[in-house]
């Protein structure tokens, strides 16, 4: 078998799979699947809303599915594990389904496609479309387009990060189908350009270096002072005149 063909009969059998999971799981809220391929067999995560519908009482629901895989579709040795959907708005499956669901209970498409878009836009999505086609009013099929936000309809991010599914309803006028975009909020673009902005600087605090004393000084030590030389005094008394001598 060449490369291309291969390709192909994955490509497939991942629709075939798909199909098979969406309606088994329509009452378990089935928000996609992912097969990869390991060395002990095929490891099939399932996505749902309610995963305990998905498992069954004591495990008989996922057996069920394990042993469906291995004989229809021959999955080699598929190991089921299931995922709680935390956000639905951000699954397309899921928001496809609720679309779908409520055009059978009769609810206008409009009402339907306009709430579906409303509650993926409050939730945080960048972006969202909701395609509604076929006998919508008249004999003659139609397609009424829902959009908000702003997300690539080409190019690498609308290939890697956009999320698509479609669903299918027979009603009487015939089949309705719905196909639903949603760009989620952490989508990459390669061309956006994110400013970072310099942290505050600190205010720097300015210690005063202290200052190194001055080496102390050397003193001399002090000279003895010379002895001053003693003084002789002497008493000095006022001697009495001689008399003068009579002539």
């Amino acid at each position: 078998m060449s490369i291309v063909k291969r390709f192909i009969t994955e490509s497939m059998k991942r629709t075939e799979i798909d199909e098979f999971l969406q309606k088994k799981l329509e009452r378990a809220g089935y928000g996609g699947v992912n097969l990869s391929k390991t060395p002990l067999g095929t490891h099939v995560i399932v996505y749902a809303m309610r995963p305990g519908l998905v498992i069954g009482r004591g495990g008989e629901t996922i057996k069920e599915l394990a042993s469906a895989l291995e004989q229809n579709f021959k999955v080699s040795n598929p190991q089921i594990s299931v995922s709680e959907i935390e956000v639905p708005e951000f699954n397309a499956h899921v928001v496809a389904n609720r679309v779908a669901s409520a055009l059978e209970r009769g609810v206008h498409f409009r009402r339907a496609g306009f709430w579906a878009l409303n509650q993926v836009m409050e939730a945080g999505a960048l972006g969202a479309e909701i395609v509604i086609s076929g006998k919508l009013t008249t004999e003659r099929a139609r397609f009424e387009k829902f959009k908000a936000g702003h997300f690539p309809i080409v190019g690498d991010p609308a290939l890697k990060a956009m999320k698509t599914a479609d669903a299918h309803i027979q009603l009487k006028p015939g089949i309705i189908g719905v196909r639903v975009k949603i760009m989620p909020p952490d989508a990459y673009f390669p061309d956006k350009v994110t400013i970072i902005e310099p942290a505050p600087e600190e205010e720097q605090v300015t210690v005063p270096k202290p200052v190194p004393a001055p080496p102390p000084v050397p003193v001399e030590p002090k000279a003895e002072a010379e002895p001053e030389p003693e003084v002789q005094t002497k008493e000095v008394t006022d001697e009495p005149k001689p008399e003068e001598t009579k002539q």
